[in-house]
């Protein structure tokens, strides 16, 4: 049973509910079995209710009413006694947004705990997210990252522990251990973070049938953008269309998203080139979290919200392994085997804003100028601007643009962070510092095949 780090987060709201609580997410992340789970393990008792399957308990909250009408609305859609104290978990909760202007008074009534579990699919979040403030607590939940994803390898904590010493001191991995994590997280790239992916490989060792769930995946969100605009057949093709060329525009040298490429192969007139023609489409995947976005700044410093330009971006993937599954089995052999190729630039950068977002960075950026280079990504990190560069090849200590911009006293920039297959190491002067791509892992935000499988942690 693969345990996910958000089960703590539910528990601890379990402990004292002020609050009504909302997990969202892109679907097929987990959140319906999680919830559960949590409340089975602690032993609460509680009444389920689905709005896509019971939407007769939607229209419950459509009126205004008091809340001793609408609970005894809800009793009669109960399929077990809905007692005085019981937490009511409330599942696929974008079908009715109302429910969000009832939860003040629900919650003040205090007879009952909420939980909600809502996918962003075909949903306008600004709705979910407009509560009373005080009253509903909402969490965002993603594929498993990879410290969760190495549960099926069975790692010990002291070695996580290790690891977080030799990234906080700056000090090399033994080789043994870095050479094993470095095969470990090129099966994630592999496989990703989809619970439902990572479950059959942990079951089978099969690529072949991760990649049928990764298919099964696209075919669930690409049956929700037909719930979209359902008046509107060309948002639904445009948002097909973004969808299916994220992994194509990734392979460009600057992996920047060219929204002109929309119009290829349509044989149409230019009316799908202007983005602000597109950008609802573009908002909505990013909202679903099928997609994730990170645009340019036009300066390495804070604020790099205020400096970003949102019509220059980059679109990655909401989970790796759909990204490699869709390049399909030649590369995922070229992964295995660490042949250079030139996808795996978009593989890395993918897979480390995968895990930023996953620690908390839900504003990514990157940073261009035709003077100094490129850099891959910009965050704002403990207080600090922090440059990443994501490094594919032997070249890992080559980074011309990284360096001009260390350079630029104007920046003032501390620090940066080089990430390849290479161990721990620093430069000379101690301000850039290499570190293993599996050490993403450790970067977080302040708040809260066809290859034998490397096999379980050795026992020691």
């Amino acid at each position: 049973m693969l345990k996910r780090k958000i089960e703590d987060k539910i528990s601890e709201w379990l402990e004292n509910p002020r609050t009504a609580l909302m997990i969202t997410g892109a679907r097929q992340v987990g959140k319906t079995w999680t919830i559960k789970h949590v409340l089975e393990s602690r032993h609460k008792y509680y009444v389920e209710f689905n709005l896509l399957d019971q939407p007769g308990v939607a229209d419950c909250f459509l009126k205004r009413t008091s809340v001793d009408d609408l609970l005894s609305k809800l009793s009669l859609f109960a399929e077990t006694e809905m007692k005085p104290g019981c937490v009511i978990f409330i599942d696929e909760a974008q079908v009715c947004t109302d429910i969000v202007t009832q939860i003040k008074f629900l919650v003040d009534d205090g007879r009952y705990s909420y939980i909600l579990s809502g996918s962003l699919l075909g949903v306008e979040l600004n709705d979910l997210r407009s509560a009373p403030v005080g009253y509903l607590r909402v969490l965002a939940m993603y594929p498993m990252d990879f410290e969760e994803f190495l549960q099926i390898y069975k790692v010990p904590q002291s070695i996580i522990e290790s690891l977080q010493k030799c990234f906080d001191l700056r000090q090399p991995v033994d080789n043994a251990v870095h050479d094993r994590l470095v095969q470990y997280f090129n099966m994630y790239m592999l496989i990703g973070g989809m619970p439902a992916a990572v479950q059959t490989y942990a079951d089978s060792k099969s690529i072949p049938k991760v990649m049928e769930v990764h298919s099964e995946i696209s075919e669930v969100y690409k049956m929700d953008f037909t719930r979209y605009e359902s008046s509107n057949k060309e948002k639904k093709l445009v948002l097909n269309r973004i969808y299916d060329i994220i992994p194509d525009e990734l392979e460009r040298k600057n992996k920047r998203f060219v929204v002109s490429d929309l119009n290829k192969s349509r044989g149409e007139d230019d009316k799908y080139l202007r983005l602000d023609r597109n950008q609802n489409s573009f908002l909505w995947l990013t909202q679903a979290g099928v997609a994730i976005p990170v645009f340019n700044a036009s300066q390495p410093m804070a604020t790099l919200r205020v400096n970003s330009k949102q019509t220059l971006f980059k679109l990655f993937l909401a989970d790796v392994g759909m990204l490699t599954s869709a390049y399909g089995r030649i590369t995922k052999q070229k992964i295995i085997s660490m042949e250079k190729d030139i996808r795996k630039g978009a593989m890395f950068e993918n897979v480390v804003s995968q895990e930023l977002l996953a620690h908390g960075f839900d504003k990514q950026f990157y940073y261009i100028s035709k003077k100094l280079g490129e850099l891959d990504f910009v965050i704002e990190y403990n207080d600090e601007i922090l440059p990443i560069e994501v490094k594919s090849g032997k070249d890992y200590d080559e980074h011309t643009a990284l360096d001009n911009v260390m350079n630029m006293p104007d920046y003032g920039i501390k620090e940066a962070f080089v990430f390849s297959y290479e161990n721990v190491s620093t430069s000379n002067d101690g301000r850039t510092v290499y570190l293993p791509l599996y050490m993403i892992m450790f970067v977080k935000k302040e708040t809260e095949f066809l290859t034998e499988d490397p096999g379980a942690w050795p026992v020691q």
